[in-house]
């Protein structure tokens, strides 16, 4: 068959069965292999649509410029539709994203702008402001803005959950994916769960990422927000192409575990996948491992290629600087709580209670420094060293509420944060840091703590 251009080459990727890494499991596990697709990810699917029905909308004209932010995929795949229908591309990306991901843009005939990454999606430096304000200021632009534009939804509801339905012989009892803007979940899963509605579904999460907690609370919290290295998926914001009605649970899984059994299902399956299909695969196992039964069948989308991760995942010192490797085994963020097991807990002090109060609470405890909270969220901290001045000039201030003159709340960070990563982050703004373990127990790692883990 002879295609006229590259897009008509999108989706029927193939189905494929784990055979080692599901060894001993119950059931039977298959894997979408999403780099079939000619920009080698999932995000074809919905690139394509996305511009289709802007086109047909009548809001992307001939000659006209797309305009996006992405994580790398998403841009390829408009990219590639650009190149075929004869548009432009401008894309800004965080400045974590892999340098892989920004020179295969450039080489499809994109520009692309690099934006810091650990700033509010609201700041007007962040990658989505700085596509917005392009959008207005370029004439004859598009924003397809994939993570509202419900043609990302659309795209694997036609397409993705239909081709897994027939592929399965509707035999398909679980379905996971990792969750990012929300398309290829939710799109998918609320086809399969129209065929079969006791079909359950699996969100994978990444610490650092708002959706697991607002799936189980309905709350937004802003401490569950910190900088985390893996790529294309969780989010600071809630998309409106996330629809927690179709995702039954979710699964969080660190960056290392990620990149770990990515590399595992490069060697065992033969699969030369990306980051994000890791995390999938790991949280995947997981759920298996616990929940499975006999006559199951699993189908875990893998979302993108393992080209896109050449200088990280696939990097033996990239993995080793970062701790993921047992060769150097760098001290982490779960080394530090693990030896400070069997020891006082975390102590924090309620916005509405006195200074007064927070002070007792730190000679009582030994202490100099304690979280703020208000209705379990982390709303500050206050510190010896920041109130002993505020008392000298007026002693009268013990009598005042700690929300009057708490300081900002304490940063969170991620498990398998090294040490050279935790010490560059405390300073005099950050006199402590917060991190939760894998049962959501939150606890402080502070200079000390650093201190004693380097010279162990």
């Amino acid at each position: 068959m002879i295609y006229n251009s590259i897009i008509e080459t999108i989706g029927n990727t193939p189905m494929v069965r784990l055979n080692k890494l599901s060894k001993g499991l119950p059931g039977t596990i298959l894997v979408k292999v999403e780099y079939f697709n000619p920009g080698n990810s999932t995000k074809d699917r919905m690139a394509l649509k996305m511009i289709e029905d802007a086109e047909k909308a009548g809001v992307l004209k001939p000659g006209g410029t797309i305009i996006e932010g992405t994580s790398g995929n998403t841009g390829m795949g408009l990219a590639l539709t650009a190149v075929a229908k004869g548009y432009k591309c401008i894309f800004t990306m965080a400045d974590k994203q892999s340098q892989e991901k920004i020179n295969i843009l450039k080489a499809v005939g994109a520009e692309v702008i690099v934006c810091p990454t650990n700033v509010e999606p609201e700041d007007p430096r962040s990658y989505y402001s700085v596509a917005r304000k392009l959008n207005k200021d370029i004439p004859n632009s598009y924003y397809p803005n994939q993570y509202d534009n419900l043609s990302n939804t659309a795209a694997h509801y036609e397409t993705t959950g239909p081709e897994i339905w027939q592929q399965s012989e509707g035999k398909i009892t679980h379905y996971v994916a990792t969750v990012g803007t929300g398309g290829s979940m939710c799109g998918t899963a609320k086809y399969l769960k129209e065929q079969r509605p006791d079909l359950v579904t699996v969100g994978i999460d990444t610490y650092g990422s708002v959706f697991k907690k607002y799936k189980e609370t309905g709350i937004f919290d802003k401490n569950e927000i910190y900088p985390y290295l893996t790529e294309g998926f969780g989010e600071d914001i809630l998309p409106k192409n996330v629809n927690f009605d179709v995702i039954d649970r979710f699964i969080k899984v660190t960056d290392k575990d990620g990149a770990i059994m990515a590399r595992r299902l490069s060697r065992e399956e033969g699969l030369f996948v990306g980051w994000s299909s890791g995390s999938a695969m790991h949280g995947a196992l997981e759920y298996a491992r616990e929940s499975m039964k006999s006559g199951d069948v699993m189908v875990v989308l893998l979302p993108d290629h393992g080209t896109r991760y050449l200088n990280k995942v696939y990097n033996d010192n990239w993995m080793k600087d970062h701790g993921f490797l047992e060769e150097r085994n760098f001290a982490s963020a779960r080394d530090i709580i693990r030896r400070k097991q069997g020891k006082n807990g975390l102590f924090t002090v309620n916005k509405a209670a006195s200074i007064g109060e927070a002070i007792r609470i730190m000679n009582q405890q030994g202490i100099d420094q304690v979280p703020v909270v208000e209705q379990h969220e982390f709303v500050g901290s206050v510190a010896a060293s920041s109130l002993l001045g505020k008392i000298i000039e007026d002693p009268t201030v013990t009598g005042r509420q700690v929300g009057d003159l708490m300081d900002k709340p304490m940063q969170f960070v991620a498990l398998d944060t090294t040490l050279d990563v935790l010490s560059s982050m405390l300073n005099n703004n950050n006199k402590a840091l917060l991190v939760r373990d894998e049962a959501e127990k939150v606890h402080i790692i502070t200079q000390h703590d650093i201190l004693r883990a380097m010279t162990a």
